[in-house]
């Protein structure tokens, strides 16, 4: 048995609380560097956070112009490819006024053939929509439902009781949102207005405001916004692929099925598809409520299927293949993202937060990848 120093022995068999006294002492410094390390985070989350806030309320401030401003960018976005492609055979100008008339054209005739086909079949709505609700109440009647007949008068008297006692209500409603139409005009007069110059001379004005800043800062704001502007225009175009090719299906298989107001609620379809997730069961709810009044459960029940089939369509094909040039966020996200927007602005900020999101992600990845 060989003898070992008593001092060295002590030094390789510690007691149990000893060694435990040791590993705390190693233990403590890495905590505090830790701690310290989420404090520095959560203070930049926190300034980050305050200054975001801030901005909100000052877009919210000036909606008006926010919302214009938002609306030129989406405009430039769809027109700037084919405004680029005519600039090679005709000078800039004309090119982007061939490409602003050719969209006013084509919105107005659009809207001018829906306006058309509901003049036509006005006179055959009333009587089919009256039949519908006729069918439907004979279906609810009969097996295996047997709803009682004296609940759809009752449903008709809270109705019409409804109107009567608040039709100043309704009315004052109608005459505020006419009042409306001059700011929703100007809205859309400065939002052409934008289109026209960032169309005509966006990189000049890109350059003239990236020379504004400290040399030092030029080059990371260049990167950040050539990666906004990218991702931003990279998502309206996916997006205006995906609402068109949604309005399509719907409108071939409303076409197919024979429900009333096709075109109109294949317009609805396409509008409806640019809040994520939400939008296009909407659109096809409505589009299920008219055919269920005009033709019946049936052909009602088959629409409602196509909600399944077209998002089946839209989540697993679409979305992969067209906006794989856009920032792919979770859907858990884009589900926030639509949530927090439509309670911060209703509508609109449904529309706008995903891109919002977008740009934010994919600008913070820039500048973390490269800074």
């Amino acid at each position: 048995m060989s003898y070992q120093h008593p001092a060295r022995a002590g030094r390789g068999h510690r007691p149990p609380a000893q060694q435990r006294a040791v590993a705390d002492r190693g233990t403590g410094p890495r905590a505090a560097a830790a701690l310290r390390h989420l404090s520095d985070y959560a203070w930049r989350l926190l300034v980050v956070a305050a200054a975001g806030y801030l901005v909100l309320m000052v877009l919210g401030k000036f909606h008006l112009v926010t919302l214009a401003f938002f609306l030129a960018l989406v405009i430039t976005s769809v027109l700037r490819p084919p405004v680029d492609l005519l600039a090679r055979r005709m000078p800039r100008s004309l090119a982007v006024a061939v490409g602003l008339l050719g969209a006013v054209l084509a919105i107005a005739g659009l809207l001018a053939l829906i306006g058309e086909t509901v003049a036509l079949e006005a006179s055959s709505l009333s009587d089919e929509f009256t039949g519908g609700i006729d069918r439907l109440e004979r279906f609810l009647t009969g097996n295996p439902f047997h709803v009682d007949p004296k609940a759809f008068d009752d449903l008709r008297g809270k109705v019409t009781t409804y109107l009567s006692e608040h039709r100043s209500t309704l009315i004052s409603g109608a005459v505020s949102g006419a009042g409306r139409v001059a700011e929703v005009a100007t809205g859309a007069a400065l939002a052409v207005f934008t289109t026209v110059f960032l169309l005509h001379s966006g990189d000049r004005m890109w350059l003239w405001t990236r020379g504004q800043l400290p040399a030092n800062a030029r080059d990371p704001y260049h990167r950040a916004g050539r990666t906004a502007w990218r991702t931003f225009a990279g998502y309206t175009r996916g997006i205006v692929i995906v609402a068109g090719t949604n309005a399509i299906l719907v409108g071939i298989a409303l076409f197919l099925l024979g429900v009333p107001l096709a075109l109109p609620l294949t317009l609805l379809e396409f509008f409806a598809s640019f809040v994520p997730l939400v939008g296009s069961p909407i659109a096809m709810a409505v589009a299920s409520i008219v055919a269920l009044a005009s033709r019946g459960p049936v052909i009602a029940l088959v629409v409602l299927l196509l909600i399944v089939v077209i998002g089946q369509i839209e989540g697993h094909l679409l979305h992969p293949l067209v906006m794989s040039w856009a920032v792919n966020l979770h859907p858990v996200v884009v589900a926030a993202s639509v949530l927090c927007g439509s309670i911060a602005a209703g509508v609109i900020g449904a529309v706008v937060a995903v891109p919002a999101v977008s740009v934010v992600w994919a600008v913070g990845k820039e500048l973390r990848d490269e800074g």
